[in-house]
């Protein structure tokens, strides 16, 4: 069994000008930018670092900001470098298929899927629950609730999905284009919360900077400890230097983006320049925004008061402080940031199917393109897929179970920088990653290193989820796969 087979570079460029598979490029970097930001910024940003603060590491939270947007940045550069030579759908399952083999490439392929189908059901659905509650707060006499016989559907978030999967399916461009308008007005409001929220900030919110090491009082503490304390045998523990480790973990949730913005690469203008451009300046615009809001947090009220608090978030420092009135403000803000979310993850799982189903992976149809140069079927049945789960089921996910499909593709790409440059050395490459092969090793144990700090449970999910993934593989896709039945054509027989 050829479980480890590798297409090569020239293979993979040329499945990209087959006719009734090919993707239209018509983006360029300020597009791909804006579409990391807009799937950054998010709900996210007004609760993962209060939250970070409050259970994991206190105001030393600004750290854990630093550590998380340090290793996605150095994973990007791993990203820019193969996107400058792979121009292809995809992203990391496109890159490891052409360095590491397709049994890691279907790996990482199915993690994406994970991370991107379910992570927009929950914020589809958790979008409608933000919508009602801007009706409830502005005093508006509405609700998007439908009562059908014993049963309530909340139609929220089947009327979003479809609205920016009828963007898609007549472009991404389109589709960019809308998203750009709400992600501006996104970060105006960030930033508009921010400068208020420093009028009330107080010096003394930031000390201890670091509040020592204590005993988790959770009744799931066990569960919910790092993986690495568990192996260890530590009593679980909050706070301290594991606290910011663990809170880097957490956060980095803030970075989901960028990985999904790589699969769009085979729809950029000039690829090379404009998919590294786009992901670095979208990078830096996220921890500029995420530091910010971290530091707003933590030194409007002491650590102590939002861990005090059920569900801590930006809105909860200023109801403390006695800015009721910001709840509204921070509410739009919500509204706008997970729908602009919504559009990025239904363009990335898309994105990563059509990948995987042009290579015979899954099945083949589902990669046929329309005259908008879209897989219009498929970006429907992902639509369909996202919203159904989102309307009619309570989601319960931990944004810990996105993470850990992100970093494990973070650590497979960064390990195949310094395969393919052994392999490859003679393709031109725009961008490359400093001090090879250390700095990509480097990398990848970083990445692993916060997979490690990231809890039990996720772990169990994440097993689980793979065992499922292998059996499919196993069951369709290592048999229909073209790379093994021969029909996969080089690139000079076509």
């Amino acid at each position: 069994m050829h479980l480890f087979r590798t297409k090569s570079v020239e293979q993979t460029i040329a499945e990209t000008g087959e006719e009734g598979h090919e993707l239209k490029r018509n983006l360029k970097w300020w597009d791909l930018a804006i579409m990391g930001v807009a799937v950054a910024v998010g709900a996210g940003i007004f609760s993962v670092g209060a939250q970070a603060a409050a259970f994991h590491a206190g105001p030393a939270v600004i750290i854990s900001f630093i550590i998380a947007g340090v290793v996605c940045g150095a994973a990007v550069m791993c990203y820019a470098e193969f996107a400058s030579m792979i121009p292809v759908a995809g992203s990391a399952y496109t890159f490891t298929y052409t360095t590491v083999g397709e049994i890691v490439a279907w790996i990482i392929g199915w993690d994406l899927i994970l991370e991107m189908l379910m992570a927009g059901s929950v914020i589809s659905k958790y979008w409608g629950v933000y919508l009602n509650d801007f009706f409830d707060l502005m005093g508006w006499d509405f609700d998007t609730h439908l009562a059908i016989g014993p049963f309530t559907i909340d139609v929220a978030p089947a009327v979003i999905v479809a609205f920016f999967t009828t963007l898609l399916v007549f472009g991404t461009k389109l589709g960019a284009r809308v998203d750009g308008a709400m992600t501006v007005l996104k970060i105006a409001i960030v930033l508009f919360v921010v400068i208020v929220g420093f009028f009330y900030v107080k010096a003394e919110n930031f000390t201890p900077f670091i509040p020592p090491s204590e005993p988790s009082t959770s009744s799931e503490a066990v569960m919910n400890q790092p993986l690495w304390q568990w192996v260890t045998g530590m009593t679980p523990s909050i706070y301290g230097v594991p606290g910011i480790l663990s809170g880097a973990a957490l956060v980095f949730f803030a970075f989901l983006g960028f990985d999904v913005v790589a699969t769009a690469s085979e729809e950029a203008e000039n690829p090379k320049r404009n998919v590294p451009l786009g992901i670095g300046v979208g990078l830096v615009l996220v921890v500029v925004l995420y530091m910010l809001v971290a530091i707003v947090t933590t030194g409007m009220v002491s650590y102590k008061d939002l861990a005090a608090q059920p569900d801590p978030s930006l809105a909860t420092a200023f109801e403390l402080v006695g800015a009721t009135w910001a709840a509204k403000v921070i509410s739009f803000g919500i509204v706008l940031g997970l729908a602009t979310v919504i559009m990025v993850l239904l363009l990335g799982v898309t994105r990563v199917v059509f990948a995987m189903s042009r290579d015979g992976l899954l099945p083949r149809g589902l990669s046929n393109t329309g005259r908008h140069g879209t897989p219009v079927a498929l970006q429907i049945i992902m639509g369909v897929f996202m919203a159904t789960v989102a309307a009619c089921f309570d989601i319960s996910m931990l944004s810990d179970m996105v993470n850990i499909g992100t970093l494990s593709a973070f650590t497979l790409v960064a390990i195949s920088i310094p395969i393919m440059r052994r392999r490859r050395p003679d393709l031109p490459r725009v961008f490359r990653v400093p001090g090879n092969p250390w700095v990509p090793i480097l990398i990848a144990l970083a990445n692993l290193w916060l997979m490690v700090n990231l809890s039990v449970v996720t772990w169990l999910r994440f097993v689980v989820w793979l065992v499922i993934g292998f059996a499919i593989y196993f069951g369709y896709g290592y048999r229909h796969a073209l790379l093994g039945t021969g029909e996969l054509v080089d690139a000079d027989a076509r």
